[in-house]
């Protein structure tokens, strides 16, 4: 049984999110907000705490950067990142979970949480167990190797070299078996035939560092995680995981290309607060999380990290639809895979 017949199935699938690959966005999903909002009895009278349960170098650790920038900004208050990395999110999401429901500590997570439900439903949910502030990231993911590489050199020429390697070609990925990343590994090898080792790196720096150092054969990753290499012209992408090519990698085979017949699963990113915080507090929090992805510093950074490509905000609703319908398509991919759902 195909297991890509799952990612199709679900009432709002993920893949259909996305307007097109190549719309752009001239105005801001969030100017129609007020440009103020009074403090509600002077809350916050100190700066916020963001738990980010990733190192400071990966894709978490720059848009919590970036956002705490741009909600400084718009609101004159500070946000101190407190950065707890491992076990895919869990580390950083347990310590999250013991901080006070008072609304002076936000967390930043990535859909790892929303396939961590999925898989064992004793683990928060952060659509009903926390409150999503802002979905600020959508993005796709790449294979890349080095530009430098004489071995391939596009994906076809990878895929026979890593066929003919028996077991031995090797892919820098994260570490927890059922992740996004990993489940994307899994449609690939499976329509391939390919037999690739996945190097685990819970961190960014490092699992980026395999590759430009030649420790391993290939990356996957995200490209606005990986614009300085693309840049800088160390990294090149052989493979866009969408359906389309996007005008930004119009050079760069996209799934229809090399008949990989599955529907893309996607990476994204948002601020979340603890369920049951003073709801005045609730409130000022979602207009400064919300009206921070319109600062003229945060619209930059996504634009610099190919965030453009796909529309990338969800507000606390359109966030909880975006978490629930991803919950139920891992559910019926793990089942498929012959996991054990909990």
């Amino acid at each position: 049984m195909r297991l890509s017949k799952y990612l199709a199935g679900s009432a709002i699938a993920i893949a259909t999110m996305a307007l097109s690959a190549n719309t752009a966005y001239a105005a801001c999903a969030t100017d129609g907000l007020p440009s103020s909002m009074t403090k509600p009895d002077g809350y916050p009278a100190r700066a916020l705490t963001m738990v980010v349960p990733y190192g400071p170098a990966g894709g978490s650790g720059q848009v919590a950067q970036a956002m705490a920038q741009a909600v400084t900004e718009l609101t004159g208050v500070a946000i101190n990142r407190d950065h707890k990395p491992g076990g895919s999110g869990t580390v950083g999401m347990t310590a999250y979970m013991a901080t006070p429901k008072d609304g002076y500590t936000v967390l930043e997570h990535i859909d790892d949480a929303s396939s961590a439900h999925a898989l064992d439903s004793t683990r928060p949910n952060p659509a009903d167990d926390l409150i999503p502030l802002v979905t600020s990231q959508i993005t796709f993911s790449q294979v890349y190797i080095r530009a430098n590489e004489t071995r391939f050199t596009d994906w076809e020429s990878f895929v026979k070299w890593v066929t003919e390697q028996n077991g031995r070609a090797t892919i820098a990925n994260v570490s927890k078996e059922g992740s996004m990343e990993r489940v994307t590994m899994k449609f690939i090898t499976d329509a391939t035939g390919m037999q690739i080792q996945q190097i685990s790196f819970d961190k960014g720096a490092p699992r980026y560092g395999a590759l430009a150092g030649g420790q391993v054969d290939a990356l996957f990753e995200q490209p606005g995680d990986v614009r300085n290499f693309l840049d800088s012209g160390k990294f090149k992408p052989i493979l866009t995981i969408l359906k389309e090519r996007p005008s930004a990698f119009a050079d760069v085979p996209s799934l229809s290309d090399v008949a990989l017949d599955f529907d893309p699963l996607f990476r994204f990113r948002g601020f979340y607060v603890h369920k049951g915080i003073p709801q005045d507090r609730l409130e000022w929090l979602q207009w400064a999380f919300q009206k921070a992805y319109c600062e003229e510093s945060y619209q930059k950074y996504n634009e610099s990290k190919f965030m453009t490509l796909i529309e990338s905000f969800r507000d606390t609703e359109g966030s909880r639809e975006l978490i629930n319908t991803t919950v139920m398509q891992y559910r019926d991919v793990y089942k498929a895979m012959g996991l054990e759902v909990k």
